[in-house]
């Protein structure tokens, strides 16, 4: 099996469309034709975790944090980013950071965390907009239907819940072919009159090049036509965040002693208690401040993040608890689910998880 081969099973659980501008996700550092030796799966990569695939024989490292986050105009070892990729590439070990593309994932980083505080009804926080597009096309009426299921089969059509979705109207269509043309249907120089269905389709972005592959490949046209439409609809199962609820009511400090054991964490830094049973929990894996206020908006008793400043536990104003457990606390079981996810996927290699704490914050 090659790198590329794993990337697309990493892609298949968190496209790496969905991941936000700012971040820097994919194969940072290899060859993605090398052929596979092992995976080692960490939160973040560092020297030692370079040395724990090295030793464990495995040449592609799956990072949860991107090793290289902005430009490096040289390397020369003068900090802990370039002695990384420096050891790296010397030991033909290939970095592929996931990163926000896993925040964003339905079963993600956030869903991870509800799964450690065993919440139901879990639905994302804040959803993704403007990843949604619309397909419109025109096909002779009798090849229609077969059309259809071909643009089904390659993952268009799937809203929500649903899958076959598409909407379709009936009219004639015409055209006159050149003489340079080989048309499929009427003669060349003279105008054809053909009945046409019109199918709109919707497809996540991550699939159009699939999508238009499958259009062309089983359209008999030689001139496809067709029309691709960006739509700002919500998806709901890609986005930040994610908030659910406890199976019983917790009291406020029984609840926040439990979410102090269950991510390991040596501090949870929390708002003002408010008096009033903890039922409906928000999770925002990593820095999530600018969720608060999707938080209170959704009606949640508790908001669980990490990295909020002095002032924006201000933010509650009485409406919420903000509770503070550590970034990475936050996000410790997302190697978990990474390496869980691959040895569903793969079984004639190792999939190892790394057994280094790699948190730069310590507790006294």
């Amino acid at each position: 099996m090659l790198i590329k081969e794993v990337i697309q099973h990493l892609d298949d659980l968190a496209p790496l469309a969905y991941a936000e501008d700012f971040d820097n996700v994919g194969l940072l550092v290899g060859n993605p034709n090398t052929t596979i030796t092992g995976v080692l799966v960490t939160l973040d990569t560092l020297e030692i975790i370079v040395d724990e695939a090295i030793e464990n024989n495995c040449n592609l490292i799956v990072s949860f944090h991107p090793i290289v986050f902005k430009g490096i105009k040289k390397f020369n070892g003068s900090n802990y980013v370039e002695r990384v990729v420096m050891k790296a590439i010397k030991h033909d070990i290939a970095i592929y950071a996931i990163h926000t593309a896993l925040d964003n994932a339905l079963q993600g980083v956030n869903d991870m965390m509800c799964e450690q505080l065993e919440l139901i009804n879990r639905k994302i926080l804040i959803p993704q907009s403007g990843n949604i597009k619309k397909l419109i096309t025109f096909a002779p009426t009798k090849e229609a239907e077969f059309l259809k299921t071909k643009l089904f089969e390659a993952g268009a059509g799937t809203i929500g819940n649903y899958s076959n979705c598409s909407f379709s109207s009936e009219g004639i269509g015409t055209f006159c072919a050149s003489e340079k043309a080989n048309p499929t249907l009427g003669e060349i120089g003279i105008t054809h009159h053909e009945n046409e269905t019109q199918i709109q389709v919707t497809y996540p972005k991550h699939l159009e090049s699939k999508i238009i592959k499958a259009l062309f490949e089983h359209h008999s046209y030689e001139e496809v036509a067709y029309e691709i439409i960006s739509l700002e609809n919500e998806n709901q199962h890609i986005g930040m965040g994610m908030i659910g609820e406890l199976v019983e009511p917790m009291e406020e400090v029984n609840f926040l002693k439990h979410i102090k054991q269950v991510f390991k964490t040596g501090c949870v830094k929390h708002s003002q208690l408010l008096g009033k049973p903890i039922k409906k929990v928000a999770v925002l894996g990593g820095s999530g401040s600018f969720a608060i206020k999707n938080a209170k908006r959704a009606g949640a008793d508790v908001f669980i993040t990490s990295d909020l400043k002095y002032h924006q536990f201000y933010e509650a104003e009485k409406d919420i608890i903000l509770a503070d457990i550590g970034h990475y606390e936050s996000e410790q079981y997302t190697k978990n689910l990474i390496v869980g996810y691959l040895r569903k996927k793969i079984s004639n290699f190792a999939i190892i998880l790394s057994d280094k704490n790699t948190n730069p914050i310590q507790y006294l």
